[in-house]
């Protein structure tokens, strides 16, 4: 009996895939085959790759939601943290996650809802609808920059690649560079730590810098 293909379906195949062969090996025809069916039974529901990703990124969006949820009254701050906090998780859940998840366009409107939510607890805090908006977009842009860089340390869960090592790290780049050797202990080793470091310096900073000052004014 023939498969019944639609787009969620060919998603969701694409999304387990995803930690098997990571984003390069992520092909329409690989998709077919776990399918069992042929290729161009799937560009009836995709014209290529990138509208397949705006798809998978869509579903991974879809999947995080639930997850955000807090009490209602909680604090911009606490609401921001647990977002990116949601957000970092589920993206290293997928192999290449926030590859995926960069640069895409959702293909739906479902995220509007959670979007309006966090926007509505900024300026409750205080913000400016422009400062609010600014400060949602710098919090994402951070968390996907930050798991994107975490995911080129472990390019496949739980392996780190052998380029990270310290000691190649230092043959590398020398006796003249201590302080950047140094560094790669903080940049490369305890990630989560960095991630927390990084997220409370992007929301001290969004309160200093988007936050109204007392005369009324960004």
């Amino acid at each position: 009996m023939a498969t019944r293909i639609d787009r969620a379906l060919v998603a969701d195949t694409a999304l387990r895939l995803l930690n098997d062969v990571g984003l390069e090996g992520l092909t329409l025809r690989r998709i077919a085959k776990e399918l069992n069916v042929q290729a161009p039974a799937l560009y009836w529901h995709f014209k290529g790759k990138q509208e397949l990703l705006d798809e998978m990124a869509t579903e991974m969006f879809r999947r995080m939601v639930p997850k955000l949820a807090l009490p209602e009254g909680a604090a911009w701050q606490e609401v921001m943290a647990h977002a990116a906090r949601v957000m970092r998780r589920e993206l290293l859940g997928y192999r290449d996650g926030a590859k995926v998840f960069s640069g895409t366009r959702f293909t739906d409107d479902f995220y509007a809802g959670t979007l309006e939510s966090f926007l509505r607890t900024c300026l409750d805090g205080g913000f400016t609808s422009r400062g609010a908006a600014r400060a949602w977009f710098t919090l994402n842009t951070y968390t996907m920059g930050y798991v994107i860089e975490e995911q080129s340390v472990y390019p496949v869960p739980g392996e780190r690649d052998p380029a990270y090592d310290h000691a190649v790290r230092a043959s590398r780049l020398g006796e003249g560079s201590p302080l950047a050797i140094e560094a790669g202990h903080e940049f490369f080793d305890d990630l989560e730590a960095g991630f927390e470091d990084g997220l409370r310096a992007v929301i001290a900073g969004v309160g200093v810098t988007l936050l109204p000052d007392p005369a009324g004014q960004e």
